[in-house]
């Protein structure tokens, strides 16, 4: 039963990774930025729900306001940072130092205000049960698949049937064509950020009420994030939401075999296989040379 109580904790585990990555897959899609402040973003979303909750604020108003900072911060680094580095045709170095940056502001930030030490909230959710022999899950298990599931499903929809989701996916193919429609790419990559920020509130709400957060959890989730998007392919949502699951698990499987310390290994033993195996990911697209 212990290798079934990991695979339970590493799908719940690899649904928020999946969400998160699914966030960044869709920022650099659209606008073929290296969101690398996507962390950041996480890491603000998180905090403002902490700090709701030990103001006494009910969870939906929480998550509300931890939806409206996720999506002001990632809206802030599209207009502020990122658009007067565009308008220099700056490299793809530039913007990964600057997006680098605003983590390091970020992380700084929080550290001064809260300290280094990991702050969490206490919910019910998170009070497992026994299931079968040997098996517990808690509620929060069954919330973090269901939330999945409604938000692929969600934006699936939104991306393939919806006018301004078809206009999103032909951001990054055309910018030109776009404009000869008469659509602004500025604004469809703001709603790209807005889409991609709020994608990260689910993982980081949760994450707050089971494993707790600490102002590194920005590079962290950066991190699984970028290897979510590799192991899947780059830019792909369903890659990334398969990268996302796969790392979760992985993560939780090696410990019935290795010390905890390596469960964070385990994901990038994955990512590095697949690098040299397969660089385009389980749904990218291979490219000759």
């Amino acid at each position: 039963m212990l290798v079934l109580q990991l695979l339970a904790s590493g799908l719940q585990t690899g649904a928020l990774y999946a969400l998160t990555a699914a966030g960044f897959a869709l920022i650099f899609g659209a606008t073929r930025l290296f969101h690398f402040a996507h962390g950041a973003t996480y890491a603000l979303a998180g905090y403002a729900f902490v700090l709701a909750d030990h103001a006494g604020l009910p969870w939906p108003i929480g998550c509300l306001i931890a939806l409206a900072v996720a999506v002001a911060f990632g809206l802030f680094t599209d207009i502020a940072i990122y658009r007067p580095i565009q308008r220099h045709s700056a490299s793809f170095f530039t913007v990964f130092v600057a997006a680098f940056g605003v983590v390091i502001f970020i992380q700084s930030a929080l550290e001064i205000t809260f300290g280094r030490s990991f702050i969490a909230v206490s919910s019910a959710l998170t009070h497992a049960s026994q299931i079968l022999p040997g098996l517990y899950l808690a509620q929060v298990f069954w919330v973090a698949i269901a939330v999945t599931v409604l938000v692929f499903g969600a934006l699936g929809w939104f991306l393939s049937r919806s006018n301004s989701g078809i206009a999103l996916r032909a951001l990054a193919e055309n910018t030109e064509l776009l404009r000869a429609y008469g659509l602004s790419a500025r604004r469809f990559s703001a709603l790209a950020f807005a889409l991609g920020s709020a994608l990260v509130v689910p993982g980081a709400v949760l994450g707050a009420a089971t494993t707790g957060l600490s102002p590194v959890v920005a590079s962290h989730v950066m991190l699984v994030s970028l290897a979510a998007s590799v192991v899947g392919g780059i830019g792909s949502l369903r890659g990334a939401a398969f990268g996302g699951f796969l790392l979760g698990i992985a993560e939780n499987l090696v410990v019935a075999v290795l010390d905890t310390q390596w469960s964070e290994a385990a994901g990038f033993v994955v990512l590095f296989a697949f690098i040299l195996l397969r660089p385009s990911g389980l749904f990218g697209t291979a490219v000759a040379r």
